[in-house]
């Protein structure tokens, strides 16, 4: 099972996320999306476990737990659909970039 993890710390590192996870089973991944140009955290990420009964324990026990100072969103990631996109917000004057 893919786990989204939301509104983590920015000094999270993948690690730490793995680790966190283990504690409910075997953890396939776990991966902090980063900024591709700063390198910096987004503020949240995914995690994959082999076992999806250990995920949904997963999901019930750390969703809203406070973790590095922060209370982290855990939850079932939805499949990425291909094509989509987010709108992009208009400026100040109310044209798009």
């Amino acid at each position: 099972m893919n786990i989204y993890v939301g509104n983590v710390n920015f000094k999270t590192s993948d690690e730490s996320l793995k680790e966190l996870f283990e504690e409910f089973g075997e953890v396939l991944s776990a991966k902090i999306i980063r900024d591709k140009y700063s390198g910096r955290s987004k503020g949240f990420g995914f995690v994959e476990m082999s076992n999806d009964e250990e995920a949904q324990e997963a999901i019930n026990s750390l969703n809203g737990q406070e973790i590095d100072q922060k209370n982290i969103v855990v939850s079932e990631a939805r499949p990425k659909v291909e094509g989509e996109r987010k709108p992009r917000p208009f400026n100040k004057g109310g044209f798009r970039r």
